[in-house]
């Protein structure tokens, strides 16, 4: 097993210790999604020398995670902290904590606005900058970076109250985020224009091809570098 295996192995435990007893606290069925999940991977953990980055974000982070730290491979150790908690679930910022608190991290990009379709764009703005503030908490020396969320291949606007994604939806989503981290000095990847008009990027409705990720990869390691020290 690398070390790569173990870190993620004993984050993992680390994880289900700390969130394990705190199941029972009230919140409703209807706030999760038919499945939870959480995706950590820390490669090179043993290793010094080089700049640590870390990708937070959800499936789509999840896609291209790997090409990027092939990108960066001599330049920066890659980890990635996928996950489908939303922004007001309280799992989400208890995932980042223990992440953060696990290693130390000098570029951040995150993103969050693919899940929890049955929770509002007003409720999206109120919890975002809960998010913003964990990272800075326990990542103060960090450089962040924010990633819109990417558009469907095809989409139909969405009927107000409907709980599904849809292009609008996502759209004021970023809206919404942009504002925030644009107050805040915060640049942004925007991941959104640049898979916008490619449905042939597209795996599926929501996900990526090949082609789209190594289209994400190259964006993104070319911001990423942007805010690594020389």
């Amino acid at each position: 097993m690398n070390s790569s295996h173990k870190i993620s192995l004993l984050l993992l435990s680390g994880w289900f210790a700390t969130l394990a007893p705190a199941a029972p606290t009230g919140v409703s069925p209807s706030f999760r999604e038919s499945t939870e999940w959480c995706d950590i991977w820390i490669a090179q953990a043993d290793q010094t020398g080089l700049p640590r980055v870390l990708l937070i974000g959800d499936s789509i982070t999840r896609g291209y995670y790997h090409e990027v730290a092939n990108r960066l491979a001599g330049k920066a150790y890659v980890a990635q902290l996928a996950t489908s908690a939303f922004l007001s679930d309280p799992m989400l910022l208890k995932e980042v904590t223990l992440m953060l608190d696990s290693m130390t991290f000098d570029v951040i990009q995150f993103n969050n606005g693919m899940h929890g379709w049955q929770h509002s764009e007003e409720e999206y703005r109120r919890a975002f900058p809960q998010l913003v503030e964990t990272i800075r908490k326990h990542a103060p020396r960090a450089k962040l970076i924010w990633a819109t969320t990417t558009p469907l291949k095809d989409s139909t606007p969405a009927k107000p109250g409907e709980e599904r994604p849809s292009d609008e939806r996502i759209a004021a989503r970023n809206a919404i985020a942009r504002e925030i981290v644009t107050a805040q000095n915060i640049p942004t990847d925007d991941l959104y224009q640049l898979m916008a008009g490619h449905p042939e990027y597209h795996s599926d409705n929501i996900h990526f091809n090949a082609q789209g990720i190594s289209v994400q990869a190259d964006q993104i390691a070319a911001e990423i570098q942007k805010l690594l020290k020389p």
